[in-house]
């Protein structure tokens, strides 16, 4: 079975850091481009960040661009993304989706043929 699993999410205060963590079972990431994605309550889902497959092209939403970091780890099947500074308007679930076209980088669904279940993150003090 295919699966994307994220990890790492919770509670934090405005100003720390969290980093989530998307991990493959089943197939292997090395080949697939990786987005991260958010959704809040109420909100349309909104691409924040993704990399191609050899990690030479990164891209962010502005809303995160300077605060959130995204990285890959082929060897352990895994992509990351490192999140600082966060703010209460980060609170949402955050998925990580893989596109098969390895080369590519985009923020904008379309195209995301796995899907994680999510990981909820919540900026409050």
């Amino acid at each position: 079975q295919l699966q994307l699993v994220e990890s790492g999410g919770g509670l934090v205060q405005p100003g720390g850091s969290l980093r989530l963590s998307c991990a493959a079972s089943g197939f292997t990431l090395n080949y697939y481009a990786i987005g991260w994605f958010r959704q809040a309550p109420g909100k349309e889902r909104e691409g924040i960040s993704c990399i191609n497959s050899g990690s030479s092209r990164t891209n962010y939403a502005d809303s995160v661009k300077g605060r959130f970091t995204i990285s890959r780890d082929n060897a352990k099947n895994t992509v990351y993304l490192q999140m600082n500074s966060l703010k209460p308007e980060d609170t949402a679930v955050y998925y990580c989706a893989a596109h098969p076209w390895g080369s590519i980088c985009k923020i904008e669904s379309r195209g995301y043929d796995y899907w994680g279940q999510g990981t909820q993150v919540t900026v409050s003090s």
